[in-house]
């Protein structure tokens, strides 16, 4: 019996290819995509002084399109190829007609698929870890970090992590979407990046107030839609498994942000929006690493976590520890990424569902997929400690890589050029780098007085300067 015309197999249609699933892929990407582009550009154009508007945009739309040309160039290959060493790819470029049409080595896509939804995973990374470095990385440095980061730091997770191959893979790790990858690699290597740079100009870090709050929420609103894609693509299939995946996404972060909302109110006297937009963030990134391995009891709980510990951090600790204090973490991407990151993945070595993770990783054995709950649960103890043991592994891995590879690159680039703007050019703004301006407007933004100003408070203290009564303080908790 014939199959019917839109099911027949051609040149353009080969047997092994699911047009369900490659439509979904697409679509998923392209939604992960405009996360970045407008979503993070609207976001960091907005957020910042109005004087910093142009340039912490450009940042992020520069290092979109730098990374797909590195990602085609070199980059997929390294991070997806054949194995070149225990932790990396081969370099190869991922061009070729004959590798872009043929089934990619999972799911029943072709290679050009996967290469561009791993490509805008890829590419928010970067520009992630410029959010720790807006308001004062020069410009030129932050074009050559954007390839040489991408090529020897990103690859090194991405392969060992998420490639079959890759040593992590094989011991069992869980991240389903990125915590490892993308948010606690972002989250450590903006916050390194971020020392070697040097702080914004004092004036800036004393007060930093958002040029457009409105705008402020459509960026974060497409950040938050664009992860449907984000966590919902990853089974790189259209199954039951990518909708539990969208629907935990969206359950864990509605409840952070909640969380974040109300200590705020508890502790500050006002529901702040940047603090709503905090607790959002650390939502989206801490179910990330377990969006579809884990039950919607967990998805809340872990969402209450999310929404408390690095808000602990972000607000207590970082005002205690002076380590953290003197490096100046613009958007607090240590907390956001790197903190919830590194929580998503323990909870998901707590809370991962033998059944979901047979699902989502189709293998018929359940020994390196049982979180440590349900080890107790099923009399597998042992399997649930060892499962708790390669996430850790992971975390400590991700965190050294990302360390000495961020530092060799920025010592290596002031060899070059200088990582940070001159102080006239800090001083001065988008129109001394770019020669352009945001708004054809007066003044910086600054029209009152506001105690809710800034992601840490103001009663932070600014090494060698002194502080304005500009933001006034937010209260430490006793």
């Amino acid at each position: 019996m014939a199959l019917p015309l839109n099911l027949a197999t051609d040149e353009g249609s080969p047997d092994w290819l699911n047009k369900g699933d490659n439509a979904w892929q697409l679509t998923a990407a392209t939604l992960v995509g405009m996360q970045s582009v407008p979503g993070l550009v609207i976001l960091y154009g907005s957020i910042v002084k109005k004087k910093w508007a142009v340039n912490s945009a450009f940042m992020a739309l520069y290092a979109f399109a730098a990374v797909l040309i590195c990602w085609v160039g070199w980059g997929y290959q390294m991070a997806f190829g054949d194995k070149f060493i225990p932790f990396l790819g081969q370099p190869d470029v991922a061009l070729d007609e004959k590798f872009l049409l043929s089934r990619t080595f999972v799911g029943y896509l072709p290679n050009a698929t996967m290469v561009y939804f791993q490509f805008v995973f890829a590419a928010i990374t970067l520009i992630l870890i410029a959010g720790a470095l807006l308001g004062r990385m020069n410009f030129h440095a932050w074009m050559i970090f954007v390839p040489l980061w991408l090529t020897f730091s990103y690859t090194i997770t991405a392969y060992s992590i998420w490639c079959p191959t890759g040593w992590l893979a094989k011991k069992g790790i869980i991240d389903y979407s990125g915590g490892y990858v993308i948010h606690l690699s972002s989250g450590v290597a903006g916050f390194t990046a971020a020392f070697w740079v040097g702080p914004r100009a004092n004036k800036d870090r004393e007060r930093f107030p958002p040029n457009n709050i409105l705008l402020m929420l459509a960026g974060a609103g497409l950040l938050w839609m664009g992860w449907t894609g984000f966590n919902g693509g990853d089974p790189y299939t259209v199954s039951v498994d990518a909708s539990l995946a969208v629907l935990n996404t969206h359950v864990c972060t509605a409840t952070s942000l909640l969380v974040w909302l109300l200590l705020d109110i508890m502790f500050f006297g006002k529901p702040s929006v940047i603090g709503a937009i905090q607790g959002m963030i650390t939502g989206l990134v801490c179910i990330t690493p377990a969006a579809g391995v884990v039950q919607g009891w967990a998805a809340i709980i872990m969402g209450i976590l999310s929404g408390s510990i690095p808000w602990y951090t972000m607000m207590v600790l970082h005002k205690k520890i002076s380590f953290l204090k003197h490096v100046d973490d613009t958007m607090a991407i240590f907390h956001t990424h790197a903190i919830a990151g590194s929580l998503g993945g323990i909870l998901t070595g707590i809370f991962a569902e033998p059944k979901l993770c047979r699902i989502f990783y189709l293998v018929p054995e359940w020994e390196h997929y049982i979180g440590l709950l349900n080890g107790f649960h099923d009399n597998r103890a042992g399997a649930g400690f060892k499962q708790l043991g390669v996430q850790l592994l992971g975390i400590l891995f991700v965190v050294f890589v990302n360390v000495i590879m961020t530092s060799i690159i920025c010592v290596l680039i002031r060899l070059v050029v200088p990582l940070r703007l001159s102080e006239e050019e800090l001083s001065t703004g988008d129109d001394a780098i770019h020669g352009e301006e945001a708004y054809a407007l007066w003044g910086d933004g600054e029209k009152y007085e506001s105690r809710h100003d800034s992601f840490y408070g103001a009663d932070q203290e600014i090494p060698h300067s002194t502080k304005s009564g500009g933001a006034g303080g937010q209260v430490e908790m006793a």
